[in-house]
C-alpha cells in the first residue's frame, strides 16, 4: 500500500510526465513547420517516450492500492525563436524532471517505502540518460552556431539518434 504522501507525489509525477509529453509534442510541431524533419522526428519520439513514463507510473500507483489521477495540464509553449532555444529549453526541462524524480525518491526513503524506491530507480537511471543526451545535443548545437550548413547536417544526424534509440535494447 502507498502512503497518502507517496501517492500524492507519484500523482504529481504523473502530471509532470504528461506535461513533458505535451512539451515535446509542441516542440515537434514547431520543428516540423520550420522544415527540421530530423528534429521533429526526435521530438515526436521523445513525446511518445514521456507518455510511456507516465503510463508506467499510473499502472504502479493503481497496482499498489493507490488511485492515479489524470489532471488538467498546463499548455506548452508553441513557438521558439531558434532551434538552439528549443534545445536549451529541452535541457532545462530534463533538469527539472530529474529534480522532481529526486524529490520523489527522497519522499519514498523518508516514508520507508522501499518498494516504490526500488521502482523509481528506473526513472533515476532514465533521467541520467536523458540529461546526458540533451546536454550532448545542446553542446553540438552551440558548436554549430548560426551555420546553416551545420544546421542541415545536425537535422540529418539527429534522425540517427532517434533510429538508434529505437533499435538498441534498453536505449530509450
Amino acid at each position: 500500500m502507498l502512503s497518502k504522501s507517496v501517492e500524492q507525489a507519484l500523482n504529481n509525477q504523473i502530471r509532470i510526465e504528461a506535461e513533458s509529453s505535451q512539451i515535446y509534442l509542441s516542440m515537434a510541431c514547431w520543428a516540423e513547420i520550420q522544415g527540421l524533419e530530423g528534429v521533429a522526428r526526435f521530438m515526436y519520439t521523445q513525446s511518445d517516450e514521456e507518455r510511456v513514463h507516465m503510463l508506467k507510473l499510473i499502472k504502479f500507483v493503481n497496482e499498489r492500492g493507490g488511485h492515479a489521477h489524470i489532471t488538467e495540464l498546463n499548455a506548452p509553449k508553441t513557438t521558439f525563436n531558434t532551434f538552439q532555444q528549443l534545445f536549451s529549453e529541452l535541457y532545462k526541462h530534463e533538469l527539472f524532471v530529474s529534480q522532481s524524480i529526486n524529490e520523489l525518491v527522497h519522499i519514498t526513503l523518508s516514508e520507508k517505502d522501499y518498494a516504490t524506491h526500488n521502482f523509481l530507480q528506473w526513472y533515476v537511471a532514465e533521467q541520467i540518460e536523458e540529461e546526458a543526451q540533451a546536454k550532448t545535443i545542446l553542446d553540438k548545437i552551440n558548436l554549430i552556431g548560426d551555420d546553416k550548413g551545420g544546421l542541415y547536417l545536425f537535422d540529418r544526424d539527429i534522425q540517427q539518434i532517434t533510429v538508434t534509440s529505437q533499435i538498441l535494447p534498453g536505449a530509450n
